[in-house]
């Protein structure tokens, strides 16, 4: 089992920036693809973006891509969302999530195949 607790969300205006992160505990972190995803009112959990097991390889979504960063710190079981030049469109519940894969897996975007899932953090952005 791996428990996933989210912090960060908050408001914040159009054009400002947010650092999501997304702390893990209960077995090998480095062991995990992680990934970001969220879910907007009355609409269904979208992809966001994720990250390998050693961080270097990444993905976005098309609508994030150039303004968020996903990032991880293995040695502090953490994975981060840097979100800059936030827009209304952004505002949701951001969840992070995590699946055991092996080393060199292909990073994965559908939120079926992810096993574990945090709480979610609010998001607001608004002026």
């Amino acid at each position: 089992q791996v428990q996933l607790v989210e912090s960060g969300g908050g408001l914040v205006q159009p054009g400002g920036s947010l650092r999501l992160s997304c702390a893990a505990s209960g077995r090998t972190f480095s062991n995990y693809q992680m990934g970001w995803f969220r879910q907007a009112p009355g609409k269904d959990r979208d992809f966001v973006a994720a990250i390998s097991r050693s961080g270097t390889n990444t993905a976005y979504a098309d609508s994030v891509k150039g303004r968020f960063a996903i990032s991880r710190d293995n040695a502090k079981n953490t994975v981060y969302l840097q979100m800059n030049s936030l827009k209304p469109a952004d505002t949701a519940v951001y969840y992070c999530a995590a699946v055991s894969v092996a080393y060199y897996y292909t990073l994965l975007s559908d939120l079926k195949s992810y096993d574990y899932w945090g709480q979610g953090t609010q998001v607001t952005v608004s002026s």
